[in-house]
């Protein structure tokens, strides 16, 4: 597994240290402030095939988003078996695949960053977290700071559906319903954080829900026999696991893992109630706003 080799600004490319827990960026001229990349040396790695890696090691076998090992942080993973969901062929369009990611052990891609999430706040030695959620980050952040010890304060919406409040409340979360929208939520955790003691996890508020979010990309990749997709359709909020999976391209081609060049086009497909990356798209936007 690698070394972290710094994390660096998404906007200024500044170049910040991994050996503490971080945020956002802390160097950026302008506000909003970027949010951090995770990038590895990976050295070691060239020349290798994806076969020579990915998956067994010569101490043990790693499954689910874990296989990817090589290309994740090197600490002991937090996981409930996440990952490696299927690719279901499509019965009415015979080029179209379904990543099943209502697999994953809370039901939803929201397992994936929040393991790999959790798992970093296990390794730095935070003992409180806090996230605004509508639904399935609730109950990803319950499942695994239950299953690593850590308090996890979840702040929802009032009329979120009741089996998300009830998920989280049963792995032991403190969750406050609050009256209002998800901005609201986002807004009280950031208001009591610091007297708290809390650190946010929120989307893209620290940089390693985009590193288990991006193993959806290397997976794809590596069902469709290592070959890019034509396309990707992805169903999303704020766009974080498009991050992840364009990550996951970068860093295989700079691996040789897949041929460089044509990366498949993305497309963000958004309810009309929650369209940030619609609206920047069609606004012509250089970044997307909540």
């Amino acid at each position: 597994m690698p070394a972290i080799a710094y994390l660096e600004c998404s906007r200024c490319h500044a170049r910040l240290s991994a050996d503490t827990p971080q945020t956002l960026c802390t160097q950026c001229p302008d506000q909003p402030a970027g949010a951090l990349y995770v990038r590895y040396d990976l050295t070691h790695l060239h020349g290798s095939s994806p076969s020579d890696v990915v998956g067994q090691t010569a101490s043990q076998p790693w499954s689910g988003m874990w296989r990817y090992h090589a290309v994740l942080p090197s600490v002991e993973p937090v996981t409930l078996g996440e990952g490696w969901t299927p690719m279901l062929r499509s019965k009415r369009h015979r080029g179209v695949y379904l990543k099943e990611e209502g697999a994953n052990p809370t039901g939803s891609f929201k397992a994936r960053g929040l393991s790999m999430a959790v798992t970093m706040a296990r390794h730095y030695g935070l003992r409180k977290l806090a996230v605004p959620s509508a639904g399935n980050a609730a109950g990803a952040l319950a499942a695994y700071a239950a299953a690593s010890d850590i308090e996890a304060h979840i702040f929802m919406p009032r009329d979120v559906p009741l089996a998300n409040y009830v998920e989280a409340t049963a792995y032991g979360a403190k969750v406050t319903l609050v009256d209002g929208v998800i901005s609201d939520c986002a807004r009280i955790v950031g208001e009591r954080k610091q007297h708290e003691g809390w650190f946010d996890i929120s989307t893209l508020k620290e940089p390693f829900r985009v590193e288990g979010k991006k193993t959806m990309g290397y997976e794809l990749v590596e069902q469709l026999g290592w070959e890019y997709p034509d396309a990707v359709f992805y169903p999303t909020g704020g766009g974080v696991g498009l991050i992840g999976m364009w990550k996951a391209f970068e860093e295989m081609e700079q691996l040789g893992w897949v041929k460089p060049g044509k990366r498949p086009r993305m497309f963000a497909i958004q309810s009309s109630g929650c369209a940030p990356v619609v609206r920047a798209f069609d606004d012509g936007a250089s970044a997307s706003q909540m």
